[in-house]
């Protein structure tokens, strides 16, 4: 097995904070909110009605219609975000063995709005009412296989169902593809669950805001949280073994992958996690896995999860990990901004941080007004702020007990 460097060649970003890695990054150094009151349906019988929705997308511009009436909205935008990686990148596939290319993208909710209208065809009209593509639509693997098929990549690919952790863990799986000897694999992932049936699962969690102004709404590390808003959307990126990126002469280097852990609470998946432990060592584990110590970070892009319970275990991991440094360390929630995207938001969080790298910008929590006590930690408030980012640690959570941490290193 290779122990090859990873690198991040490629970014694509679909968000409630724009289309585009650049306009999701502009939005968030100008600190706004992309929360609103749901849009498409009538949410008076929904105890939450907030949700960081996507504007400004036309899968028109991005699918083709032929392949759009057999996908559900999460897929389009898993496509729309692979094909912009790969355009960052300047990586056609085709110019490449159909094995050098490998999928690995995250799912957490899957096609809701495709599935909840083929199941109302089935109660309403009969089962001769449901087309045939409901049988490749909703599932969780359909983005995968849909990117694998329109570029024709034939490598390793599968798809990782941690919810939230998602994002990281298929840059785990990426990973270990690649020092097997893959070239290039596509990562990340999108998500589209706000629906009827898909916001009545979500609140099924307990996590829900149900806050009807977006100001109270999804509030990471403040005193007012009362839970998350949920979020679609996410990113796409693409990584590159770096001795082929070298080869092929990759036009530009976003990062590289330098370390990744994972940990499970091994609890009730209804249950919050007894402590902090596990959560604690994933971040250990991907800090030792880069060879960085705590006080080599600059930034933390944080979970935040939203609800004060989930929120006071975070802080006591990251305080745990950085309790040593001369100086605490810089932590942002930009999710705070855009609403929780599941799967997708992890990746998302991942473009960030390198957006982060590349321009010397942290933004801010998103929607921190007053900050809880979080000693050893720099919870960034207010507006974007300066610093330069060398190394960044990204942390997420994922409901049913998953811990990922991700280490990245600039080019």
């Amino acid at each position: 097995m290779s122990a090859s460097r990873v690198l991040v060649t490629g970014i694509g970003v679909v968000a409630p904070s724009g289309v585009g890695a650049e306009e999701h990054w502009a939005s968030l150094l100008r600190g706004e909110l992309s929360v609103a009151p749901v849009e498409g349906f009538d949410t008076s019988r929904h105890s939450a009605v907030l949700a960081g929705q996507v504007r400004g997308f036309v899968p028109a511009e991005h699918v083709d219609e032929r392949l759009m009436v057999q996908t559900d909205r999460w897929s389009w935008m898993s496509l729309a975000t692979a094909r912009m990686a790969l355009d960052d990148a300047k990586y056609d596939p085709a110019d490449h063995d159909p094995y050098a290319t490998s999928v690995f993208l995250s799912a957490g909710s899957g096609g809701n709005e495709f599935g909840q209208r083929e199941i109302q065809a089935l109660w309403s009209r009969g089962r001769r009412a449901v087309g045939a593509y409901q049988s490749i639509a909703w599932f969780y693997a359909a983005s995968t296989g849909q990117v694998s098929i329109k570029h024709g990549t034939k490598g390793p690919s599968g798809v990782v169902v941690s919810e939230a952790a998602g994002g990281l863990d298929s840059i785990g799986w990426a990973r270990r593809a690649l020092r097997r000897g893959t070239s290039a694999v596509l990562v990340g992932g999108t998500e589209a669950g706000i629906t009827p049936y898909a916001l009545t699962c979500q609140a099924t969690s307990g996590r829900l805001s149900e806050a009807r102004n977006p100001r109270q709404g999804y509030k990471p590390f403040d005193i007012g949280a009362n839970g998350h808003v949920p979020g679609e959307g996410g990113a796409v990126l693409l990584l590159e073994d770096a001795d082929a990126a070298e080869r092929r002469s990759a036009p530009r280097v976003w990062g590289e992958i330098a370390g990744y852990g994972a940990t499970h609470d091994a609890h009730h998946h209804e249950d919050i996690a007894p402590d902090s432990t596990q959560l604690a060592r994933a971040v250990r584990i991907a800090l030792d896995d880069a060879r960085v110590t705590a006080d080599q970070v600059d930034l933390v892009v944080a979970d935040g999860a939203g609800s004060p319970e989930l929120d006071a275990l975070e802080l006591d991991a990251l305080g745990a990990v950085f309790s040593g440094r001369a100086t605490p360390v810089p932590v942002t929630v930009p999710q705070g901004f855009t609403g929780r995207m599941m799967a997708g938001g992890s990746s998302l969080n991942v473009a960030t941080a390198l957006l982060a790298m590349r321009d010397g910008f942290v933004p801010a929590v998103g929607n921190l007004d007053q900050p809880v006590p979080a000693s050893h930690l720099d919870l960034v408030q207010g507006s974007a702020r300066r610093t330069e980012v060398r190394t960044a640690l990204v942390v997420a959570r994922g409901f049913g007990g998953f811990n990922s941490a991700l280490v990245l290193r600039a080019a």
